[in-house]
């Protein structure tokens, strides 16, 4: 089979309502090498850039999983666009995303996400499937 490993995705077919960012970047604890108060940051296994982490929210109402975590593969600490005049959060969309498919720990499918960037999103935070039928 040709397809192996995290498989290309587009982010408006993921996040068809977009998504904003709850929070700020955070370095990826890579569990296997720390230890203690011993902090060793993940890295890619494709580029073997440092991973950083941002919870972001889903803005499409009729998603089951409202907050999920997408990791980014960087040399430094991935910056946020600013929020909006008015907004708590901000609106983001991902470039170069993959999506690799696992067996969590409670034994159901799960979605790890990783993209290669973040920017400000585009048409109010519309993207993808939506912003095409606008």
């Amino acid at each position: 089979m040709a397809l192996q490993g995290p498989i290309p995705v587009e982010f408006g077919h993921v996040f068809t309502h977009g998504v904003f960012a709850a929070g700020g970047f955070e370095a990826v604890r890579d569990f296997d090498a720390s230890s203690g108060d011993r902090f060793v940051q993940s890295k890619d296994k494709t580029t073997g850039l440092p991973l950083w982490a941002v919870e972001v929210i889903d803005a499409d109402p009729e998603a089951r999983t409202k907050t999920v975590k997408i990791k980014v593969a960087a040399h430094a600490e991935p910056v946020l666009p600013p929020a909006p005049a008015g907004l708590p959060f901000v609106p983001v969309e991902f470039t170069g995303m993959t999506v690799t498919p696992y067996v969590n720990q409670a034994g159901r499918l799960a979605y790890s996400l990783k993209a290669a960037g973040v920017r400000a999103a585009s048409r109010g935070g519309r993207t993808g499937t939506e912003k095409d039928a606008a």
